[in-house]
């Protein structure tokens, strides 16, 4: 299908372009949401007559995005998530929940806006683009992580998953035994060591 693209769609033209797309994207995505009109006679008229009016507007959404990006790039919010010793996640962090997130520090996006190739299933950073304009994206930073301490160690570089295997290497051999058990077994220790000195003192030839 031939359509005349209304604003700029990355990878495929600038506002004003005709250009060729496939039935479904046109009909599920770009004629629905007004990103572009059907290139027939009237719509290209219909275009051309609202051309200054449509540049106008996008202009002025370009601007209102530039400035909401000066305060979203590099911003960064906090997801927390139960997860393995690996690091492997019970589930996973959608764009929905990353838009969630903005949307509770202030911002404005939705879902739609958050540029997501999967999922997230893993523990760590990452680097989400959020694109507030089809000529402004923002990026902002997911910090994944099981608790809040968790999630500023991650910030400051350090590996969590690494600090977990320390924490379990440093547990003390006590931790495995009932209380009072250790001293059960030192006195178990001095019986048998009275017990072979005993032995031994009755081995003795008589004098």
């Amino acid at each position: 299908m031939e359509v005349v693209l209304l604003e700029r769609i990355e990878k495929l033209g600038q506002m004003g372009d005709v250009v060729q797309v496939k039935d479904g994207y046109a009909r599920n995505f770009l004629l629905p949401r007004g990103k572009a009109l059907r290139a027939n006679k009237d719509n290209l008229s219909r275009f051309e007559a609202d051309r200054a009016q449509l540049e106008a507007r996008n202009l002025e959404l370009k601007k209102e995005a530039e400035a909401v990006n000066e305060k979203l790039e590099g911003y960064s919010i906090i997801v927390i998530r139960q997860a393995g010793e690996t690091g492997q996640l019970y589930g996973s962090v959608s764009p929905r929940d990353i838009a969630e997130g903005l949307t509770e520090g202030g911002f404005s996006v939705a879902r739609g806006q958050i540029v997501l190739a999967a999922p997230i299933k893993t523990l760590g950073l990452y680097d989400v683009a959020v694109k507030l304009h089809p000529e402004v994206t923002s990026t902002v930073v997911v910090n994944v992580a099981r608790t809040e301490e968790e999630a500023e160690a991650q910030a400051r570089g350090e590996d969590i998953n690494a600090m977990n295997d320390d924490d379990d290497d440093e547990l003390d051999a006590s931790e495995f035994f009932e209380e009072d058990a250790a001293p059960e077994l030192e006195d178990d220790a001095a019986e048998e060591t009275d017990a072979s000195a005993a032995e031994e003192e009755a081995e003795k030839p008589a004098e």
